[in-house]
């Protein structure tokens, strides 16, 4: 569990990172999204794993990387 749950939050800084790098800080400290990346990311959201595209594949896939070795080591090698 802890694991994972390190895991998690490293995947979850990257993401937070990544998003406050892109938005624009206000005077009052609040973060500013630009439309283009709000209408991307909830069009994204909306949108089935199967119907994503490749690029958007493969970043979910790149997080998956991140859980996939805490998880096979809890589980043990395939019988």
């Amino acid at each position: 569990m802890e694991e994972l749950a390190s895991v998690e939050h490293e995947r979850w800084s990257h993401w937070q990172r990544y998003l406050h790098s892109r938005c624009s800080r206000q005077s009052d400290g609040s973060l500013t999204i630009p439309a283009e990346l709000v209408l991307r990311w909830e069009s994204q959201m909306d949108t089935p794993y199967a119907e994503l595209s490749e690029a958007e594949k493969e970043s979910d896939r790149e997080q998956v990387r991140r859980y996939l070795p805490v998880i096979t080591k809890i589980l043990g090698p395939p019988v």
